[in-house]
């Protein structure tokens, strides 16, 4: 028995695992321990990017580079602006102390801002990071979950900058169609295979 116990924690200590817990209390906590962590998981793919969508929150909808996700009665709404990865746009944010939360990020290259606004019995946060935007009304018990979703949105987006310059160019958005009548008569060719075959 001591021999078991002996090797499994010679295994755990061996192997390097490790376990960060984080603390939920603190928004401010949450979001530096998240964003902070290199993350390279990713479960959903579109048009020129790809990102983690955290368990517990499900992927709804998307019309372009506009993401609907939902989660424990929460709607997330997620908009990707390539346009600003692509020609590297700075963002201008002034921190609100009239704000519930208001507060910059900045988090080696990534620059960004959460701002959390009161709206009647309401809260609208509003998370802005890694070129990318989250919006969502939420009870303020679901502030604390809800930003911790969002920050683990928010790190993981990835983008493809071939894809996002090919959806860029002018000429890739334009239709390229040919008119074709299936139910028009074929013509028939003076050379079938049957006259081929007795000549």
């Amino acid at each position: 028995m001591k021999k078991i116990i002996l090797l499994g924690l010679m295994t755990l200590i061996l192997t390097g695992c490790t376990i960060v817990r984080i603390d939920t209390t603190s928004i401010d906590n949450i979001v530096s321990v998240v964003l902070s962590k290199e993350n390279t998981l990713y479960n959903r793919v579109g048009r020129g990017y790809k990102y983690y969508v955290p368990r517990g929150v499900t992927y709804i909808d998307s019309s372009g580079t506009n993401d609907k996700l939902y989660s424990n009665g929460v709607y997330y709404y997620l908009y990707l602006d390539e346009i600003s990865y692509y020609y590297k746009k700075s963002i201008n944010f002034k921190e609100d102390s009239t704000k519930y939360y208001s507060k910059k990020i900045k988090n080696n290259d990534n620059i960004g801002y959460l701002e959390i606004t009161k709206q009647d019995d309401l809260y609208l946060i509003e998370f802005v990071y890694n070129y990318a935007r989250i919006e969502a009304l939420v009870p303020k018990k679901d502030i604390n979950d809800t930003v911790l979703n969002c920050s683990y949105i928010l790190s993981t987006i990835k983008y493809n900058s071939n894809i996002i310059k090919l959806s860029l160019e002018e000429d890739f958005l334009k239709n390229k169609e040919e008119k074709y009548d299936v139910f028009s008569q074929k013509q028939q060719n003076d050379n079938s295979f049957l006259e081929y075959k007795e000549k």
